[in-house]
């Protein structure tokens, strides 16, 4: 009796040290996620001019162009003084208001925000009846000034709100258009307007991001200015400024899940937002609630929220410097998934997340492409970065139903970078 039993015990010895030696064991892996975008500081810009040949506002007519705008932006542009050698009407840095305190849009005339400008490169002449002067050259370009009542050379200018008459009219979910008519007609400082350009920078923190645009007092002018203020050609002006235009967005604290089943635990695009939080996080950008919701969820084996230390948010990359970057540690298992979320910080209820199933967590490398951009369906959409209802932006979100879908691109507002541009995933 006692042979067989030892035999036995022998065995079963030696079955269950191999069984240990061939357990899964947990694989150690690093998540990385980083704004990788290339940001620009300039939201919106654009061109206006006359619909003759040559295209320049003559007495009597009138110009309008639309925008988006949000609480603390403004607007800028520049045109010629078209009888003149190197004048322009601008509004006096960093441009006109557009709401008022209390986020109440601002309507109506506001011709006495216009200023007329010497641009500092060619002497004046006596104001005349032809579109440019080609004028004398300045010994050494002076510094851009305002034309107060007269110029240097003792010619007299009336006030530019007798010569331009602007007016602001809302047209409601953040858009404005503003009408420019020329009323020069009749006074002695009778002039066409040449085409222009006008331009709207981001808001971060209730600072413009580049709050002299198009030109800045008492410096010395640029030569895309030199061009309207001259010639009344805005290309160059128009070429500078599209280089500055484009997208400029935070990411909210990152929400990153570790699971194991079939399904995205927190979002499937095409059902309704399913109360649980994500909301809060397209909207606000707050995470804790998802990943309350989340934690101890069937399938749903860690949660983690991965903050920036000094910023919170993952800024872009701005003015040569790194965008933000976050990192977590995971011990996975065969078969986990990994899904990650961040709100697109400068829209209404936009969220960057991995698409379908989430990322296998055996992959290593970038894993960029399991993301993707979505609308969460909670809050009526504005242009992003340019929207009054925007929360990132001092705004309430205004709410609306409708099913998570995936961002267009391009869209009603304007086209977006590929994701890999704005949001950068690594597993190592």
């Amino acid at each position: 009796m006692i042979k067989p039993l030892l035999g036995l015990s022998l065995t079963a010895l030696i079955f269950s040290s191999c069984t240990k030696d061939h357990d899964p064991q947990p694989q150690p892996r690093t998540i990385s996620i980083e704004n990788v975008l290339d940001s620009k500081p300039l939201v919106q810009s654009g061109t206006f001019k006359g619909a003759g040949a040559p295209p320049v506002i003559l007495p009597g007519q009138s110009i309008s162009f639309s925008f988006s705008a949000s609480k603390n932006q403004r607007l800028t542009f520049a045109t010629m003084y078209g009888w003149s050698n190197d004048l322009f009407f601008a509004p006096e840095n960093p441009g006109i208001r557009l709401y008022g305190d209390d986020g109440t849009p601002i309507t109506g005339e506001i011709s006495s925000k216009i200023k007329l400008w010497d641009n500092g490169t060619r002497v004046n002449g006596k104001p005349g009846m032809a579109l440019v002067h080609p004028g004398t050259a300045e010994a050494a370009k002076r510094n851009i000034k305002e034309v107060n009542g007269m110029d240097d050379y003792g010619h007299t200018f009336l006030p530019a709100s007798q010569l331009m008459k602007v007016s602001l009219n809302y047209d409601g979910s953040s858009m404005f258009t503003v009408t420019i008519k020329n009323q020069s007609g009749g006074t002695a400082n009778e002039t066409p307007f040449s085409p222009g350009n006008w331009a709207i920078s981001y808001v971060a923190g209730n600072d413009l991001l580049l709050p002299e645009p198009i030109y800045s007092k008492d410096k010395v002018t640029t030569e895309a200015l030199t061009r309207i203020a001259e010639a009344g050609d805005n290309g160059p002006m128009s070429a500078m400024l599209t280089g500055l235009t484009g997208i400029f967005t935070p990411l909210s604290p990152i929400l990153v899940i570790v699971y194991n089943g079939s399904e995205n635990p927190f979002f499937k695009s095409g059902e309704n937002d399913r109360g649980e939080g994500l909301k809060e996080l397209a909207q606000k950008g707050n995470a804790d609630m998802l990943a309350k919701a989340l934690t101890g969820k069937g399938g749903v084996k860690n949660v983690y929220v991965l903050k920036e230390p000094n910023s919170t948010v993952l800024l872009p990359k701005i003015s040569g410097n790194p965008g933000g970057k976050v990192s977590q540690s995971l011990s996975l298992m065969p078969g986990d998934r990994i899904a990650i979320s961040t709100m697109y910080g400068f829209s209404n209820d936009w969220f960057f997340a991995t698409k379908g199933n989430g990322i296998d967590g055996s992959t290593t490398g970038d894993v960029s492409s399991s993301i993707g951009l979505y609308d969460n369906g909670t809050a009526i959409d504005q242009f992003p970065g340019a929207g009054i209802t925007q929360f990132n932006l001092a705004g309430t979100p205004l709410a609306e139903s409708k099913a998570i879908a995936p961002v267009p691109n391009p869209n009603q507002f304007t086209t977006l970078p590929a994701i890999g541009s704005m949001i950068k995933v690594t597993l190592q």
